[in-house]
């Protein structure tokens, strides 16, 4: 079967454990795999996708093989595999635009990005040069105009977009016209983990609200120490990321709770965590008799890997799309493993729909 030749824009942690992680599910077979929501997708497995370009700003990275630069500051990921086989793919200068924060210049360089002085390169020109099916979106949260930048190249270029940051573009719907209009399918917006934070917070919420508790107030504080929450300190770049997240989990509910009672966001940068997210959450309710309940809950885990798990599907049926001569949104996958798709479902029916996509029961 045709390998599925993938571009990433952001060589950070999440490409990282990506990388890696496909390279380690190359050596492993059916119940050796674990930690996969499929092992195969419509003849896909994990090994068939393989990463023919990158971009990235960083010094340390441009120029670099892509298998080296994955281990170069300030990325800072749990090792999967610390020895990668030559890809033979080199890291590209892509275009900083907005995708670095004044503000990240005030730290310490193994803790920040280092912007490299290169010209950028015609990202539309090495797209259709390297033949690349699917374009993964990794910039910085906040990365607007990058975003819509490497979106528009897509675009000409007749590649797929898969949106990893809450930037709207496959949950808009003047952007998904034109990716409909190109037949081109798009995946988004702004991934999942694969067991996160806003993947347990959507479905304790949604088991209150199905055994009859009258939800009055909840929060959900996450702390960290990679780069992307360095990255989000500067709140003027999380305004997308809030509505992101908090849509996620009132979608659960058929009466959105007042905003004063909803609070779900990035807390702060605590640096020796480095990738490892640490979730705090809270929901206070009423039970029968108009009596109270609060539930609070930790979870710890490393933040880039979680995210991988939930790619590895997304990147193969958008390559199954491509294969049928789909265009536009894939509402299924995207619902699935997307916070903020352009058309929230539950979990349990988001999964149902993804496997009606892989059996060719749904068109999207």
């Amino acid at each position: 079967m045709r390998k599925i030749r993938v571009a990433i824009a952001g060589v950070g942690n999440c490409a990282s454990s990506l990388i890696q992680g496909l390279y380690y599910y190359s050596k492993k077979k059916g119940g050796q795999a674990i930690g996969l929501m499929h092992y195969d997708i419509c003849g896909y497995e994990p090994k068939d996708i393989r990463i023919v370009a990158a971009f990235d700003i960083d010094q340390r990275k441009v120029g670099k093989p892509v298998e080296k630069a994955i281990f170069s500051e300030p990325n800072c990921t749990k090792t999967i595999e610390a020895k990668i086989a030559p890809t033979g793919v080199t890291v590209s200068m892509g275009h900083i635009l907005d995708s670095v924060s004044a503000h990240m210049q005030d730290y310490p360089p193994e803790r920040t990005f280092v912007p490299s002085k290169e010209k950028p390169v015609d990202v539309a020109r090495v797209l259709k040069e390297n033949e690349v099916d699917i374009l993964v979106n990794y910039l910085p949260v906040g990365s607007e105009r990058a975003a819509r930048h490497y979106a528009q190249c897509c675009l000409e270029s007749g590649v797929s977009l898969i949106n990893c940051i809450p930037v709207f573009i496959a949950s808009d719907p003047s952007w998904a016209r034109k990716f409909r209009k190109r037949g081109i399918p798009v995946v988004g917006d702004d991934v999942k983990s694969q067991i996160g934070a806003t993947i347990i917070h959507r479905n304790l919420i949604k088991l209150f609200h199905d055994r009859g508790v009258a939800i009055d107030r909840t929060y959900q504080l996450n702390t960290g120490g990679n780069t992307d929450f360095l990255n989000m300190l500067n709140r003027k770049r999380l305004v997308s990321k809030k509505i992101s997240k908090t849509e996620a989990v009132q979608s659960m509910l058929d009466v959105p709770m007042p905003p004063q009672n909803i609070h779900i966001g990035p807390s702060d940068y605590v640096p020796w965590q480095n990738d490892n997210k640490v979730c705090f959450m809270r929901i206070e309710g009423r039970i029968f008799g108009d009596i109270p309940i609060n539930l609070e809950m930790r979870l710890s885990v490393e933040d880039s890997p979680n995210s991988a798990g939930c790619m590895v599907d997304a990147i193969r049926c958008c390559k199954v799309a491509r294969d049928r001569g789909i265009g536009g949104v894939l509402e299924s996958i995207s619902a699935y493993t997307m916070k903020h798709p352009l058309r929230q479902f539950s979990d349990e029916i988001a999964r149902v729909m993804v496997e009606e996509f892989i059996r060719g029961d749904r068109e999207r």
